[in-house]
């Protein structure tokens, strides 16, 4: 949420995402910088902005490999986040990542 609220640099993320969902949340906090800059739209400034975490759910889908789903409410409004986590090399990354 901080990436697409544009207070943390995406490169941060880069050990733990895997380049496709990478390449997809740079995608978006992209889109989201030009339209705020397009429109001049203060609810869209504020968008992603002093996003709280409302609820988690995770369950193991085998060895090395979870599920989650999040209830996060920012300025704006409330959205749905889904990540899938694996393991490689004693490594965990983010290898599905969706923002409602």
């Amino acid at each position: 949420m901080e990436v697409l609220a544009g207070i943390r640099p995406i490169h941060q993320l880069a050990r733990r995402l895997d380049p496709r969902c990478l390449a997809a949340l740079q995608h978006r906090a992209a889109l989201i910088r030009r339209e705020i800059t397009r429109t001049g739209n203060p609810a869209l400034a504020r968008l992603h902005r002093n996003s709280t975490v409302r609820s988690v759910r995770v369950c193991e889908v085998r060895d090395g490999v979870y599920e989650g789903s999040a209830v996060v409410v920012d300025d704006v409004r409330a959205r749905a986040v889904a990540v899938r986590l694996e393991r490689s090399k004693q490594v965990w990354r983010v290898t599905e990542l969706v923002i409602g």
